[in-house]
């Protein structure tokens, strides 16, 4: 039998109306309503194909009619903006609606919900990991934008530990059950009873290709360069310059409660010693933190938040942006041996080259006089100015792995993922102290760094897998809830009574 999972109770509304007297309604006796899961639980989790099955049963204490019972699996998402009077403006898409059609047999005739009588209505649902086109129509930027609008996007807002989600987002997926009725004909249908079961969901997702980041994109800092001296007021021993590279995923287990593996990412040093004596410098400590970045906004998002501008671009609509810290557990590194390479300057003066590393830009002469005499007074001086600062000919290079693991134990992390008014992304915040003799600096950087969930193939529990009838169904259902966008229509129909694509 399916497990009772925190059912609700409604109380059924197709009684006499009330007075205008007293304004109250009659004191009927409640009605019980419950969505059963079969195997459910209150902290598990579904993901990508996995099934949701179960009944509805309903329970009347009184006669009760109805003209039809809706089963649905619905996933909305919600966001709310204060507008500039410093009202709240709250925002519902629904991303996804699925109807369990239920067969004329299971009805009882006359249509009429007997006393004391329990009737049960079973449905059978899968968790989609892509929506319907029709989810997503409004205009975009690019074709890869909507590739990740049609995905399916995690649960967020109501997840046992913290999900580092604001009070403004929120993404949640219920399943509902419904006994409609109609009182009269040409009336609007009345919802009488209604029950929901809310479901956790992490649909799985795949590894995305490295972000191409630009100096725009104030989000990330990809590089950062920094002098190294012994006290503030002392000669300058060199520069050393970290460059970090995208780490791979951090894949989630599909539970949501732990890694599959840690994750490794990689840094480049080069250190640029004022004098070929001083020695590069030597990591001691990597630190980490992770940032959780949340945007929403009162209407249809065209371009990545994490991309560009979030709060300066001209939109017609109010957006927001949250962000909050975890720190990683201890960031597991290896110190790396440096490697002495000549600069571009030092090969060309000595005439000698080597492949043993990279090579530097080098600025070229100042000047693009065709006077042969100007000319030569120009390198003559820039001759003179390079001779008095004596720059070292050699610096140094290496890569140093880390590898850290995500604090799942302490919080919920739910996949990146871009939706039409909400988007998750995650940022990695990786601090390294370096050290030359007794003098410490440290770097830091700030990368991008997508959250994943494996995919697991579903079990194989002998529930039949959706018809290709419902599918159809479903496909309507995306249809009847596809985005419609009201304007000002066009100044030839204006006052006239028609509308363009229909004829007189």
């Amino acid at each position: 039998m399916p497990s009772n999972a925190s059912a609700t109770r409604s109380e059924a509304s197709d009684a006499a109306p009330a007075t205008a007297a007293n304004n109250k309604k009659l004191p009927y006796p409640k009605s019980d309503i419950r969505v059963n899961l079969t195997n459910h639980f209150a902290s598990k989790v579904y993901t990508s194909s996995s099934p949701v099955t179960g009944n509805v049963t309903i329970t009347t204490k009184r006669h009760v009619r109805f003209d039809a019972i809706q089963i649905l699996l619905i996933g909305t998402s919600k966001t709310r903006v204060v507008e500039s009077l410093g009202t709240p403006q709250d925002v519902t898409h629904t991303l996804l609606k699925m109807a369990m059609p239920i067969p004329e047999s299971s009805y009882p005739v006359p249509r009429v919900l007997e006393t004391g009588h329990t009737y049960t209505f079973p449905f059978n649902f899968v968790i989609p990991n892509h929506l319907t086109i029709n989810a997503c129509n409004h205009p975009m930027d690019s074709n890869r934008l909507l590739d990740q609008h049609v995905l399916l996007p995690p649960s967020m807002g109501n997840w046992d530990k913290d999900d580092m989600a604001p009070q403004m987002a929120k993404i949640e997926y219920t399943i509902k059950a419904r006994v409609l009725h109609q009182p009269d004909l040409g009336s609007s249908t009345l919802r009488i009873m209604e029950a929901t079961q809310t479901l956790k969901v992490l649909p799985a997702s795949i590894e995305e290709p490295p972000l191409s980041i630009t100096e725009h994109d104030r989000l990330y800092t990809m590089c950062q360069s920094k002098s190294v001296r012994k006290t503030v007021l002392a000669t300058k021993l060199g520069v050393l310059t970290a460059e970090g590279i995208q780490p791979g995923p951090a894949i989630l287990r599909s539970d949501g409660l732990g890694m599959v593996s840690p994750t490794v990412g990689q840094i480049r040093l080069k250190f640029e010693p004022a004098s070929v004596d001083t020695p590069p410098p030597k990591v001691t400590n990597v630190t980490g933190k992770v940032a959780a970045h949340t945007f929403f906004s009162s209407g249809t998002i065209s371009n990545f938040p994490n991309m560009g501008h979030w709060n300066e671009q001209f939109v017609d609509h109010k957006r927001g942006a949250y962000s909050t810290t975890a720190s990683l557990p201890p960031v597991l590194f290896k110190p790396s041996k440096w490697q002495q390479h000549l600069t571009s300057t030092a090969r060309r003066d000595s005439g000698y080259s080597t492949d043993n590393g990279p090579e530097v830009a080098v600025e070229s002469d100042s000047g693009s006089s065709t006077n042969p005499q100007r000319r030569r007074g120009s390198r003559q001086s820039t001759q003179s100015s390079s001779s008095k600062k004596q720059a070292s000919p050699i610096f140094h290079s290496t890569t140093q792995d880390v590898q850290f693991s995500l604090p799942v134990e302490k919080k919920t992390f739910i996949p990146t993922f871009h939706s039409c008014i909400v988007s998750r992304v995650y940022t990695l915040q990786l601090s390294l102290t370096v050290a030359i003799g007794s003098t410490t600096k440290t770097v830091s950087l700030i990368l991008p760094l997508q959250v994943m969930v494996e995919w697991t193939p579903p079990e194989d529990d002998g529930v039949e897998l959706p018809s290709f009838e419902r599918a159809v169904q479903e496909a309507e259902a995306d249809e009847h809830l596809r985005p419609r966008l009201m304007q000002v229509p066009d100044q030839q129909f204006r006052e006239t009574s028609v509308l363009p694509g229909y004829g007189a």
